[in-house]
C-alpha cells in the first residue's frame, strides 16, 4: 500500500517549529543523606553521635546499563496469548527484524500495548484519521488466505498467504489446479511435458522488487500445499522420466536430457532455443527470490548508519532547522506535527528541459526512554524550479512535515537528511522532546503555533494531508533554536493558532472565560494589541476552542514582538498563558 506523496511547501514560508522541547539526559542519580543523632547515658548526660551516611537503597538507585539489560531478561516474560499470536501470526509478514526484537525485549503488557499501537500508527496511510486503512487491508488479507490456502496448515503459513499477505492480490493468476499437458514457452525450453498443479502470479510492480514480477507455486504434493519456487522445471513431472517431457533442443538431438542435471545451475530446464540468455537471468532471479520473501528493509540504509552508529560525516553538514509542537488528540496520546525548514540554496539540483529539480531523502525515528524505537518516518522530498528562476529562489525556504502520534512522556526525536544529488551532504539532528499529558482537570493548551500559513480546508480534507491540524491548514514558521523568534515581512501577515483544553462549564452548562491576545514591542515595552474576547462568543457549550487569528504586519515597525494569549476560566478559576517571539522586518 503506497503512503500518501510529501511535499515540500516551496518560496517565502518558513520551516518547523520547534517548541516546548527540552534538552538534557534521561535519569539522575539518587542523592545520599548523612543523619546525626544523640543517645541518653546511665547518668542521664546526652552524648551525640556523628553523622551517619545512609546507605543507598538498591531498589531506589539507578542501575548500570549491564544491571539494566540483565534486569530487563530478568523480566521480560515468554510471550503468550494475544502478543504471541500477533507477533507470530498478524504481523509476521511484515514486521522487521528490528521491529521483531523490540516487541520481544519488552517487559510488560503495557509496553506490549503501546508498542502494538505505534506500529499500525506507523503504517497508517493517513496518520490523522482514526481509520487505519492499512491495518484493515492487512487482517483482510489474512482472513482471504486462511479461506483459500490452507492445506494441512493455516491459509496465512502457506507461500501463497505469504506472497497475499504482504502484497496483496496480483494483477493476474495463470492457474493450472490439475496440472496435465504443458507446452512450455521457449524461455523454458520449449517442448511438450505433463506437469504437477501450479500457479503463476504476475505483479505488474512491487516496491522495491521492480516491474513484471512472476512468482511461481508448485504443488508436487498433489494435496493442495502450493510452494514457492525459483526453479521452473520443478513443475515437471516428467524431469526424472528418461526419454519423456523433452526440450525443444533434446527431440531434436542437440542436447541431452541427462544434460539438465550435470550443469549444477539455479534451474533444470534443459537446453533450448532460448538456454544461454535464461542462465545468465539465474542470479536475478535469485535476486529477486530473495527480496520477495525478506522482512520490508530501511528504504534509506545509508542515512540509518547516521543515527545508529554515529557515523561521521565526510562532507560539508546539510543544515536544517526542526520545530516541534504539540496538539492533544485523546486523552493518551498526542499528535506531535515535526517541521523540518531547509534553505532552498544548501540543495544540489539537477537541471534538464529547463526545470531544476532538488531531491532530499528524510530518515526520522523516536525512542523512548528505555531505547526503544517507536515511531520511524522515511520520506523523498523534491522541489522543482524553472531553470531561469533557480538563482532567485535559492533564498526562500522549504518545509516538510510530519505528524507523529505519541503517548505522554519523554523521548529522543533522531533525523538524518540526505541531499541526493551531492551524497557527501548529509545532515543529522537530535534533540530529546517531552510530551505533556492533558489531564482532564487542568485548563491546558497546545502549543501556540505562529503560521507563515493559514487557511481552512475544504470537508474532504479535514484532519488529513500535511500541515493540516482539524479542519485548518497551518504551515508553522520554524526559528533556527527553540528560544529564536520567527521572522515575518512588513507585507505580511502574522497569523497564530492555539487550542485551549478542558474550560469549565457551569451548571448553566455553558463556558465562562475570556481570552485575552497581546502584541508587545519588546524595544519599548508597549502594547501595540490588546483584546478581548469571551469563550462563550466563540462556542458556549465546548470545554474545547480552536483559536486562529491572523493580523497584518503593515501597521507595525520594524523590531522585535512578542505574541501572548492568556485565557482566564471564570467556572474553574484556572489561567494559563501562552507566548512567542517574532521579528517583523521592512
Amino acid at each position: 500500500m503506497k503512503t500518501p506523496q510529501s511535499r515540500f511547501i516551496l518560496p517565502g514560508i518558513a520551516l518547523l517549529a520547534l517548541s516546548c522541547a527540552s534538552t538534557g539526559v534521561f535519569a539522575q542519580a539518587a542523592p545520599v543523606s548523612e543523619t546525626a543523632g544523640q543517645s541518653v547515658q546511665d547518668d542521664g548526660s546526652v552524648t551525640k553521635t556523628p553523622p551517619i551516611a545512609e546507605k543507598p537503597d538498591p531498589l531506589k538507585r539507578r542501575l548500570s546499563d549491564h544491571e539494566e539489560r540483565e534486569r530487563r531478561k530478568a523480566t521480560v516474560a515468554e510471550l503468550k496469548g494475544e502478543y504471541k499470536k500477533w507477533l507470530d501470526e498478524d504481523v509476521r509478514w511484515i514486521i522487521t527484524d528490528q521491529e521483531a526484537r523490540t516487541f520481544k525485549s519488552l517487559a510488560n503488557d503495557e509496553e506490549r500495548d503501546s508498542f502494538i499501537e505505534q506500529f499500525w500508527l506507523r503504517r497508517n496511510p493517513n496518520p490523522d484519521s482514526n481509520d487505519n486503512e492499512y491495518r484493515d487491508e492487512l487482517y483482510a488479507r489474512i482472513a482471504y488466505a486462511n479461506e483459500h490456502f490452507a492445506a494441512g496448515q493455516p491459509g496465512w503459513r502457506t507461500d501463497r498467504g505469504h506472497i497475499y499477505i504482504a502484497y496483496g492480490k496480483p494483477d493476474s493468476i495463470d492457474s493450472h489446479p490439475s496440472g496435465g499437458t504443458y507446452d512450455r514457452p521457449m524461455e523454458e525450453g520449449g517442448g511438450n511435458t505433463s506437469t504437477y498443479p501450479f500457479e503463476t502470479w504476475h505483479y505488474r510492480y512491487l516496491e522495491g522488487i521492480g516491474d513484471n514480477i512472476d512468482i511461481e507455486f508448485v504443488d508436487t504434493c498433489m494435496c493442495g500445499d502450493y510452494h514457492a519456487t525459483m526453479d521452473r522445471s520443478e513443475k515437471d513431472a516428467l524431469k526424472h522420466v528418461p526419454g519423456a517431457g523433452l526440450t525443444q533442443d533434446e527431440e531434436t538431438g542437440q542436447a541431452k536430457k541427462a544434460d539438465r542435471f550435470s550443469g549444477g545451475g539455479l534451474e533444470q530446464l534443459g537446453a533450448g532455443p532460448m538456454s544461454s540468455s535464461q542462465q545468465s537471468k539465474q542470479f536475478d532471479r535469485l535476486d529477486q527470490f530473495a527480496k520477495l520473501f525478506a522482512p520490508p528493509p530501511v528504504k534509506f540504509t545509508d542515512l540509518d548508519a547516521f543515527l545508529t552508529s554515529s557515523k561521521v560525516l565526510t562532507g560539508p553538514p546539510f543544515l536544517f532547522d526542526v520545530r516541534t509542537d504539540y496538539v492533544k488528540l485523546t486523552n493518551e496520546t498526542v499528535m506531535v506535527p515535526v517541521t523540518l525548514q531547509i534553505r532552498n540554496g544548501d540543495i544540489t539540483y539537477s537541471t534538464k528541459d529547463g526545470d531544476s529539480v532538488g531531491t532530499v531523502n528524510i530518515l526520522g525515528r523516536v525512542s523512548n526512554i528505555t531505547h526503544h524505537i517507536v515511531y520511524t518516518f522515511e520520506d523523498t522530498v523534491k522541489v522543482e524550479t524553472p531553470s531561469d528562476l533557480l538563482q532567485r529562489t535559492k533564498g526562500n525556504m522549504s518545509v516538510y512535515w510530519n505528524a507523529i502520534p505519541l503517548p505522554p512522556g519523554r523521548y529522543k526525536l533522531e533525523i538524518a537528511i540526505k541531499d541526493v544529488n551531492n551524497p557527501d551532504h548529509v545532515g543529522t539532528w537530535r534533540r530529546s522532546v517531552d510530551v505533556p499529558k492533558f489531564d482532564d482537570d487542568r485548563l491546558s493548551s497546545s502549543s501556540l503555533i505562529l503560521a507563515g500559513e493559514m487557511e481552512r480546508v475544504p470537508s474532504k480534507d479535514v484532519g488529513t494531508g500535511s500541515f493540516v491540524i482539524g479542519n485548518t491548514k497551518v504551515v508553522p514558521r520554524v526559528p533556527p533554536t527553540i528560544s529564536a523568534p520567527v521572522t515575518y515581512h512588513r507585507a505580511q501577515n502574522l497569523n497564530f493558532w492555539m487550542q485551549v483544553y478542558n474550560l469549565g462549564i457551569g451548571d448553566n452548562k455553558r463556558n465562562d472565560a475570556t481570552i485575552e491576545y497581546q502584541v508587545l514591542d519588546v524595544a519599548t515595552n508597549k502594547q501595540v494589541l490588546d483584546s478581548e474576547e469571551s469563550a462563550a462568543k466563540l462556542n458556549p457549550n465546548a470545554d474545547q476552542l480552536t483559536l486562529e487569528k491572523t493580523m497584518p504586519l503593515a501597521g507595525l515597525e520594524p523590531g522585535r514582538y512578542q505574541v501572548t494569549i492568556k485565557v482566564n476560566d471564570g467556572v474553574s478559576k484556572q489561567q494559563i498563558a501562552q507566548s512567542a517571539p517574532f521579528i517583523v522586518e521592512q
